[in-house]
């Protein structure tokens, strides 16, 4: 059977045991590192599976490697192509490197400059890389079209048995690592290729352990499908997290997860953040957006029971370092700690200084200030961030602000203006 044929191809726990045997060799078994800062958090025993140190600093080469290994001279000969955020584009390149095959990838505009420089030198020349859309999806549907139209075969990021396979080979590791299989396992979710992997192999060979999809509140795709009954296309979603924001969950990955029942929970990409700089502060690791998914909502989102063995799949570390500065506001925002307000001073000397010693509380900082001093003579408007020094001290100081002789007006976090702020 050809290997682009997966109408009638379903995902054994066979399958995923095959692809092991079969990536043994060649992808990085990564380390099982017990946390202790997620231990103490969560009263139970918390090991992080790192693959944000396989070779292509993700999970993602276990699939992409799966399917590529197993194509037949012809296929070959054709070439390869898919769409990819980045990580899975790195996982294809270093395949295609290894095996000689060329290939076009087609990554949408938000991945980050540092993910496609990792790819053209994973890729060794043998791959050309192609910006098409500004999501995941729109990439999906050019690499399908130049497949359709060149003979190329398409190695699907998440909709594909063998890729199903190859990423569930994780939990194989993890059991083989741990000793025994753990009772609560938490995977970050995109279009939902590792959480069918996984819920395979777990389900057939470990029944008794616990799964949770962890989806990222502005991409939640495979929770909407599980919620219409069928797989469909987001209006609109988050592409802050950029290897997990997909619109539409797999049309292969969707029935597996369903019919095992899996748990699934949504994580606030501010939270998200929080947990991103306690991986790098606390821990020394450094995760991508999607790579904190699973951490920050074993500490946000699930329930656990202490004494639990718990693992968690950190599963990329490819984070562009120019994005910290947003990694820190949206940090900030999310724990009540950074808001925004429009002040109108009294056009009268002394105004601002009143309200830095008046209004602001001795933790709180100015963090930004935009002062437009219009025709009206008696007031002036300006945008004001400020950064409490405790979330809780943000009701003394509305209070203060109402009983200035100002007139502000506080920026809601939901306010299409706070896309302009953070």
């Amino acid at each position: 059977m050809s290997i682009t044929d997966t109408t009638s191809r379903a995902v054994s726990a066979v399958d995923v045991e095959a692809a092991f045997v079969r990536l043994r060799s060649f992808v990085r078994e990564s380390p099982l590192m017990r946390s202790e800062r997620l231990s103490r958090r969560t009263g139970a025993n918390v090991w992080v599976k790192r693959e944000d140190l396989q070779p292509v600093r993700s999970y993602k080469l276990r699939g992409a490697y799966n399917l590529i290994a197993q194509l037949d001279a012809s296929e070959r000969e054709r070439g390869v192509v898919c769409a990819s955020a980045g990580n899975h584009a790195q996982g294809f390149a270093f395949a295609c490197a290894s095996f000689g095959i060329k290939g076009r990838i087609y990554v949408p505009r938000t991945t980050p400059r540092q993910k496609r420089d990792r790819i053209a030198a994973l890729g060794q020349g043998s791959v050309e890389i192609i910006v098409a859309g500004e999501a995941y999806d729109d990439a999906a549907t050019a690499a399908q079209a130049d497949a359709l139209q060149t003979g190329a075969v398409p190695v699907p990021a998440f909709d594909h048995p063998d890729t199903i396979a190859g990423q569930g080979t994780m939990a194989v590791e993890i059991v083989e690592q741990l000793g025994h299989a753990p009772d609560l396992l938490v995977i970050p979710v995109g279009g939902g290729g590792m959480l069918a992997g996984c819920v395979t192999w777990m389900h057939a060979r470990h029944p008794k352990t616990h799964i949770v999809g962890a989806e990222p509140l502005g991409a939640a795709c495979m929770a909407a499908a599980l919620q219409d009954g069928q797989p469909l296309e987001l209006d609109d979603i988050e592409t802050f997290v950029d290897g997990a924001a997909v619109r539409r969950a797999g049309d292969i990955t969707y029935p597996i997860v369903r019919d095992a029942g899996v748990e699934l929970v949504v994580v606030d990409e501010g939270r998200i953040c929080t947990e991103m700089l306690d991986l790098y502060q606390v821990d020394g690791i450094i995760a991508e957006p999607a790579g904190a998914l699973a951490s920050a909502a074993l500490l946000d989102q699930i329930e656990i029971i202490p004494g639990q063995d718990v693992v968690v799949v950190l599963s990329g570390g490819n984070n562009d370092v120019s994005r910290y500065a947003e990694i820190v506001e949206r940090s900030l925002v999310n724990e009540g700690r950074k808001h925004y307000f429009l002040v109108n001073f009294p056009q009268e000397p002394g105004a601002l200084r009143r309200f830095l010693g008046e209004v602001l509380g001795p933790d709180d900082d100015i963090a930004l200030f935009e002062y437009v001093k219009r025709s009206n003579r008696e007031t002036g408007p300006a945008l004001v961030g400020i950064e409490l020094g405790r979330p809780e001290d943000l009701e003394g100081l509305l209070r203060r602000m109402e009983e200035s002789l100002m007139i502000v007006e506080r920026i809601p976090a939901d306010s299409p203006f706070y896309r302009f702020l953070v």
